[in-house]
C-alpha cells in the first residue's frame, strides 16, 4: 500500500484536484490516485462516499495506524509542506514566505469573476471568450501584477514565482491552463512564467493522464 491516497475530480476541469496533486508530486512520496467523474448524476454520492466535506480533492495519509483525511487544496498543501519540509513547497525566506502565502490565500478565495467567466476546460482553445467584462479583466491584470511583482522580487534564482517551485505555482496552475485557453493580453514577465508552467513536468503529466481518460 502506498503512503497516501488523493481522491480527485475529472482533471479536465477540477482546477482545486490540480493545485495540490502537483504539491503533492513534489514531494516525491509514494501514492495512488481515485479519480471521481465529475458533472454526473451519481458525483454527489461518489464523493459523499469518502469526503467528509462533500467535495474533492481528499489526502488520506497512510503512513500511522489510524489514516489521516485532509481536505481542502490549500489545507492539504499546507499537511504536505508541514511532512515534507525538504521539498520546499514554501520558500525559505521569512518575507518571500509571507509574500507566498499571501498570493496562495488570494487566489484561493477570489478572482470569482474570472472563475466564473472563464472556466478551466484543459484542451479546449476558446481566445478571447470571457474576457470581455471589466470584472474578469481586473482579476486577470491583478494575476499578472502578482505574476509581475513574484517574479521579478523573488524568483531571480529560477524560473517560477519564488524561484523555485511552491505551493504558490500550484495554486496558480489552473489559472495558467485557463490563460493558454482564453489568451488574455498579458504582459512579458507574465507571459514567460505561463509558459514556463506548460512545460513543467507535473503540469504536463497531469495532461497526459487527463489525455489518457478522455
Amino acid at each position: 500500500m502506498t503512503d497516501f491516497t488523493i481522491v480527485l475530480g475529472t482533471r479536465i476541469w477540477s482546477t482545486w484536484s490540480m493545485r495540490p496533486w502537483l504539491a503533492l508530486r513534489r514531494t516525491g512520496a509514494s501514492f495512488e490516485e481515485v479519480v471521481i467523474e465529475l458533472r454526473r448524476p451519481d458525483t454527489r454520492e461518489n464523493v459523499l462516499a469518502v469526503s467528509p466535506s462533500g467535495f474533492v480533492p481528499l489526502l488520506i495519509d497512510r503512513r500511522s495506524d489510524t489514516p489521516i483525511k485532509v481536505w481542502d487544496s490549500l489545507a492539504i498543501a499546507e499537511y504536505l509542506a508541514e511532512s515534507f519540509p525538504e521539498a520546499g513547497l514554501w520558500p525559505s525566506d521569512p518575507a518571500a514566505r509571507a509574500v507566498a502565502r499571501s498570493v496562495s490565500a488570494e487566489m484561493h478565495s477570489g478572482f470569482r469573476p474570472m472563475r466564473m467567466a472563464m472556466p478551466m476546460d484543459l484542451f479546449a482553445h476558446l481566445p478571447g471568450q470571457g474576457i470581455d467584462s471589466e470584472d474578469v479583466a481586473a482579476d486577470i491584470r491583478r494575476i499578472d501584477q502578482i505574476f509581475c511583482d513574484c517574479r521579478t522580487a523573488y524568483g531571480q534564482s529560477g524560473p517560477y514565482l519564488f524561484g523555485h517551485f511552491t505551493i504558490a505555482d500550484a495554486m496558480f496552475a489552473p489559472v495558467v491552463s485557463r490563460f493558454r485557453t482564453y489568451e488574455p493580453a498579458l504582459t512579458g514577465i507574465a507571459a514567460r512564467y505561463v509558459e514556463t508552467m506548460l512545460a513543467d513536468d507535473g503540469f504536463i503529466a497531469w495532461e497526459e493522464a487527463a489525455r489518457r481518460a478522455l
